[in-house]
This record gives C-alpha cells, structure tokens and sequence, in this order.
C-alpha cells in the first residue's frame, strides 16, 4: 500500500496537477463602484471534446476519518474539475500526473486550509471529495456534454496528516 503524509497545499507545489484557487495574493481590480474587489482569472477551466459546457454544481460531502484509506484514483479526461468549500472546510488532496498510468512514486497529497480550492487539470488523476472535520459543501465547476470522462485506476494508498 502507498504511504503518504499530506503537505500543505501552496500553488507551486501543486502547479503540475491544477490550479489552487486563493485570492490571498493574488492581483484584483475593483468592479462595482468601487465595493466589490475581483480576483480575476484564478483557475483555467477545460472543457474538451464535443458538445462541451461548462456545469457549476454543488456537492455536499460527508467527512473521512484519517487515516485516509482510498482503493483508487480518478481523473477527467476531457475537462478541469474545481472544488471550492462555501464554509471554510478543510479538505485532503491526492494527485498523480495525467498519463495512462499511475507511477506510484509521483502521487502527493496536499490537505488544504479551509480557505483553498483546486482546480484539477484535464486528466489529472485524483481522489475522491475527502472533506475532513465536518459535512462540506463545495461549489464544483466541471465539464459536462458527450464522451466518456471518467476512468479509475485501482491503487491502494494511506493518507495521515502531518
């Protein structure tokens, strides 16, 4: 079984799979007579293939105990997937590269400060929503239309908390 310990979630680390979606740092203009500052352009959505659209969902997530214990990862082929938590949960990330195959030594995970989404690139192979200590509720932005757009690889992995 693949050990991993989940590190702190910054956006150079995790450059390779997606985007971390945080407006601390990031550049803004104001928009709404002056009331409202936008962070703009914080996270690249993909939507490949045909009949493309982008959906907004809501998901609502029960919490997993840690360690984490997963069976496999998933990923997207033909479109990004965004979680952002709506209430300040803090949730646990496991990535690997896109690819055919999963090379069990370039799988991290991340855990996220509650103020932290991601946006999963294309064919980024990742877990499951794994929301830690209470129900979350994440604003989710992913692709919808014709095509096949989910695979799953088998891998078991542990996760545990730094």
């Amino acid at each position: 079984m693949l050990q991993l310990t989940a590190e702190p979630l910054t956006p150079e680390a995790f450059a390779a799979f997606g985007d971390v979606i945080d407006h601390r740092g990031a550049e803004y203009f104001m928009i709404n007579s002056g009331r409202t500052r936008r962070y703009h352009d914080l996270a690249k959505v993909e939507t490949l293939g045909e009949e493309a659209r982008t959906l907004i969902s809501l998901f609502v997530s029960q919490p997993v105990e840690m360690p984490l214990e997963l069976t496999f990862l998933e990923r997207h082929p033909l479109g990004s997937q965004a979680f952002v938590p709506l209430h300040g949960e803090r949730f646990v990330v496991v990535v690997a590269p896109a690819g055919d195959a999963i090379d069990p030594a370039q799988v991290r995970a991340f855990v996220t400060d509650g103020r932290q989404g991601v946006n999963y690139h294309a064919g980024t192979w990742h877990a499951i929503q794994s929301v830690l200590e209470s129900e979350g509720e994440f604003l989710v932005v992913d692709r919808g239309g014709a095509g096949h757009n989910c695979d799953e690889y088998p891998l078991p992995i542990r996760v545990t908390l730094a």
